[in-house]
């Protein structure tokens, strides 16, 4: 009988749990539910899905993603600071490898200086000459905007 008590103990230790599992179910479907019901049903306008700058109307689109070579050269900055984080351990402890040590650390300062150098034979440290994007359209301006995008306000007079 004492077996039997242990055992349901053990069970009531999860309740408090299940409770708190059971609440932010409640609480994360309650939230779907409320934004679904409360979300105002109109489609806004092109005029609010236009870009927006502090009141700056802008002149050129945007770039669509950063190039490649932005990505490369920050991945080889981690490379090579990964390599002067395992080179401070290697020096404390550089008598204690003897001769595997060093090679171990020539090996693997190899490998990243390799990858640096393949890395400049592609010309993923060489950013060449600025590009200037050429203008195709005039100036743009709010009544430009909202030309383009077809917002005009209707002049109906309602008296």
């Amino acid at each position: 009988m004492t077996w039997r008590l242990v055992e349901m103990m053990n069970v009531d230790q999860y309740l408090p749990l299940l409770g708190l599992l059971i609440l932010g179910v409640i609480f994360a479907s309650g939230s779907f539910v409320a934004s679904a019901k409360l979300a105002p049903r109109v489609r806004p306008s092109d005029a609010k899905l236009a870009p927006y700058e502090c009141g700056i109307v802008p002149e050129i689109e945007p770039p669509s993603r950063f190039p490649v070579r932005f990505y490369l050269v920050a991945m080889i900055f981690v490379i090579f600071d990964i390599e002067v984080v395992f080179m401070y351990p290697f020096a404390v402890v550089f008598r204690q490898l003897g001769l595997f040590g060093l090679i171990e650390v020539l090996v693997f300062s190899f490998t990243v200086f390799a990858a640096l150098l393949f890395l400049v034979s592609e010309g993923a440290l060489t950013w060449g000459p600025l590009q200037h994007l050429v203008a195709g359209m005039p100036a743009r301006t709010s009544e430009s905007t909202i030309r383009r995008i077809g917002a005009e306000p209707t002049t109906d007079v309602v008296a």
